[in-house]
């Protein structure tokens, strides 16, 4: 049984008149009769009463007919989801992140796709550190990720969205409570809650240059893999962790954020493979254009 053969049944069914249906389909009339008939064949059954006059349904006919038309839609709204797919405008986006681009980059990202790319669906993976999200990409487990560039790994493309201030967070009750900002040489006596030195973080990268850049090198007390366990050690009064700006979107109880007047800055950069052709990937950096996400000349 063939795809067409059913629309010619749909057409007749409705039309109830065989020339009407020949024209709709744009066909002649005999193809279209000798075509009905070798489906009922097929089928073994009846399924229009013909006379002179009019062409009717069998009991039959009208309970195929439902069943066709269920077929036809589901056919036909097939076709209309590949023809999204293959425009972009549909399909999973799956995007890696650092713990704090979930703060404030992962919302403005998802608000954006949303609104302006309301077919698509994202899968999140969080807490990848940059190395994590490399490998993600070029093993095309991953279509973008939100990452802490330098880029060591050939073959991903990247482009800049925020240039990131540190800041220290610190229990309440911490004796830098009151303080509007701090200098790094004020943290040269505290514990530190940092990620773990065997993930390649270039959050900590950051942090231990700037301490080294005011004479001391960090006491690190507790290594995490996630920024939220950074956080709720800082609450607990069990060290300060020094990370970038965009923690401030999500405050927590019993967390306090400083800012570090003296300490480096860190980037945050979309990447994607220099290779993926996909119009979803076209659409996507189109939209973040639009709507300059990208910093101006950040590569």
């Amino acid at each position: 049984m063939e795809l067409r053969h059913l629309r010619y049944f749909a057409a007749v069914a409705e039309t109830r008149h065989f020339g009407r249906a020949a024209e709709r389909l744009h066909m002649a009339q005999p193809p279209l009769s000798q075509a009905i008939r070798r489906l009922e064949t097929e089928l073994g059954v009846e399924l229009f009463t013909r006379t002179t006059r009019q062409v009717a349904l069998t009991g039959a006919g009208e309970v195929f007919r439902t069943d066709v038309e269920r077929i036809l839609k589901a056919v036909d709204e097939a076709v209309a989801r590949v023809g999204r797919f293959a425009s972009g405008v549909e399909g999973v986006l799956r995007v890696g992140l650092t713990g704090a681009a979930s703060y404030r980059q992962l919302p403005m990202l998802a608000r954006l796709v949303k609104r302006e790319m309301p077919g698509v669906m994202l899968e999140v993976h969080t807490e990848m550190l940059t190395p994590a999200q490399e490998t993600g990409l070029i093993e095309r487990r991953l279509d973008v990720g939100l990452l802490r560039p330098p880029i060591r790994q050939e073959g991903i493309a990247h482009r800049t969205i925020a240039d990131e201030p540190l800041v220290v967070t610190v229990p309440e009750e911490h004796w830098l409570g009151e303080a509007d900002s701090v200098r790094v040489e004020q943290l040269r006596h505290e514990n530190f809650i940092m990620y773990g030195a065997t993930l390649g973080s270039v959050l900590n990268d950051a942090v231990v240059r700037s301490c080294l850049a005011s004479g001391f090198y960090p006491h690190c007390a507790y290594e995490v893999t996630e920024t939220s366990a950074a956080l709720a050690l800082v609450a607990a009064g069990l060290g300060v962790a020094v990370l970038p700006d965009s923690v401030r979107s999500a405050p927590r109880e019993g967390v306090l954020c400083k800012a570090v007047e003296d300490a480096f800055c860190v980037r945050l950069d979309l990447a994607w493979r220099e290779d993926d052709e996909s119009p979803l990937l076209r659409n996507l950096l189109k939209v973040l254009e639009n709507n300059d996400v990208f910093l101006e000349g950040a590569a």
